[in-house]
């Protein structure tokens, strides 16, 4: 049995040890709606429950209980450690992150740096708060948020200046993060519209006054952004990372599915092509046909040695990466332009001195343009177009998602092509009018404003992470402009009509 300490919030802060046992664990107890994301951490089966475990335990399984912050830090683990002790189960307590001091971390408030004295206390418990008031250094208070007001009343009175720095922040070390910085005396009005819930921190002291400049987290480009990526999980992982490293909330909505080939014999007699020579060239324009060639050679008993002697292409990074983690390094990848046009710019001509072959494989979607052919063939090349897997139009996502995506709840959407632009609209709708529209390249903005979306935001090449890199310099600049102004920054979804609106 394990008690597992999660870290506040941030799904990133769980312990080393936290993670290995919950790679081990047969039950997992834990909150879904509070520590859902780790259960990624966890084998296939494991068995999830929120109630009694003892059980389980005395029945010889690992049991894993996963607990908020510090398992020994104001929790009632202790009781619940006890039980195990009264049924002789064996059990380890594994520290986590406290939120006294991660919240702050995230929050830009060092607790000990303007005086070296650092107070946690507990507001649900009693508190002598005169003894409290006396406190020269950084009072920290869990369980306060509901007595906030009489709490700065009563330090005031134990002795406490009203103007002593005070800051509230909320759903500590997530992208829902949110922080008022306030005085003692000015606790009332400053908390009146926040609209704060548990859990909250109360952090009183002059350290709070070095927010200004050590604030990291809510500062971030795309804050609490909630971006909407039109890709399913597995095309979006990398998209997705980046998104998060900029603050936003990324959320996947697969709007193609990709599907076999309607008739397989093409692909067969293109494999067969393949490891008999017929081929000098196999050209790649996306991580799905590499995907289907890995299958069809996994069907047949094949690997990535099967490439020997041939030379392999491919139009861009993603692409690139999928050959390589197949076991294959592209012989040509655009230095510039990863595009079909991109890659014929830097594609050699045949030349039948140099050539023994002059054929090319392209295994490609059902809707792929003709572009490449077309270029190859003008340099001399002969082309087996070769459908490797057909794009359809994925289900329409849950209803919370389409009224999201058509209210307003989304503050950015990113289309890195036509068609995801086209299956978005036909599955959920338009996108509302203050959803900041991000677009990979000229043609994919062309086919938004004839869907009559406004393009707010264009990358400069045709790259996933040029998209998102871009979307991130848009939210810097919209940022910095309500700074300048004196306003507070606000996402975009917050503008719409009937949106809560917070003060920072």
């Amino acid at each position: 049995m394990a008690f597992v300490g999660a870290g506040p919030g941030d799904p990133n802060l769980l312990t080393l040890r936290g993670a290995e046992l919950l790679g081990k664990a047969d039950v997992v107890v834990l909150d879904e709606d509070a520590f859902g994301p780790l259960l990624q951490h966890c084998r296939e089966g494991v068995e999830v429950l929120a109630g009694d475990y003892i059980p389980r335990a005395k029945a010889g399984k690992l049991v894993v209980r996963v607990c908020e912050g510090d398992p020994m830090l104001f929790s009632s683990i202790s009781e619940e450690a006890a039980a195990c002790a009264a049924a002789e189960v064996d059990f380890e307590i594994v520290p986590g992150v406290p939120p006294a001091t991660a919240v702050l971390t995230y929050a830009g408030i060092p607790p000990a740096a303007a005086v070296p004295e650092f107070r946690v206390v507990d507001a649900a418990m009693e508190q002598d708060w005169a003894s409290h008031a006396a406190c020269p250094g950084t009072l920290v208070i869990y369980n306060g948020i509901d007595q906030a007001v009489p709490i700065a009343k009563a330090l005031i009175a134990g002795g406490k200046p009203d103007s002593t720095p005070a800051a509230v922040s909320s759903a500590g070390t997530t992208t829902e993060q949110y922080t008022v910085v306030t005085t003692l005396g000015r606790m009332q009005p400053d908390l009146k519209h926040a609209g704060f819930t548990e859990p909250a921190m109360i952090v009183v002291g002059d350290a709070v006054g070095m927010r200004d400049r050590l604030s990291w987290f809510e500062t971030r480009p795309l804050f609490g952004w909630r971006v909407l990526v039109p890709r399913t999980k597995e095309q979006a992982a990398g998209l997705s990372e980046q998104l998060r490293s900029y603050g936003a909330v990324p959320e996947e909505v697969p709007t193609i599915s990709v599907e076999p080939p309607r008739t397989p014999q093409q692909m067969d007699r293109a494999i067969k092509g393949l490891v008999t020579g017929r081929y000098e060239w196999v050209a790649f324009t996306s991580a799905n046909a590499v995907k289907a060639i890995r299958e069809k050679f996994e069907e047949y008993g094949l690997d990535a040695r099967a490439f020997a002697g041939l030379k392999v292409a491919a139009v861009g990074e993603a692409t690139s990466q999928a050959l390589v983690e197949f076991g294959v390094k592209p012989d040509l990848l655009p230095t510039g332009e990863q595009s079909s046009e991109g890659l014929l710019a830097e594609w050699p001509p045949y030349d039948s001195m140099l050539d023994p072959i002059n054929r090319v494989l392209l295994p490609r979607a059902d809707i792929a343009t003709d572009t490449l052919i077309a270029g190859l063939t003008e340099l001399g090349w002969e082309c087996d177009d070769v459908t490797a897997y057909r794009t359809v139009r994925a289900a329409p996502p849950p209803q919370p998602i389409r009224e999201a995506i058509k209210g307003g709840g989304f503050d950015a959407v990113l289309f890195t092509s036509s068609s995801t632009v086209r299956n978005l609209v036909g599955i959920a709708g338009k996108p509302h009018n203050v959803t900041v529209i991000a677009v990979i390249g000229p043609q994919t903005a062309k086919t938004a404003e004839e869907f009559g979306l406004r393009v707010d935001v264009m990358a400069d090449k045709p790259s996933a992470s040029a998209l998102a890199a871009a979307l991130a310099e848009y939210g810097q600049k919209r940022r910095q402009a309500a700074v300048a102004a004196g306003d507070v920054p606000r996402r975009p979804s917050q503008t719409r009509r009937g949106a809560r609106r917070r003060l920072k």
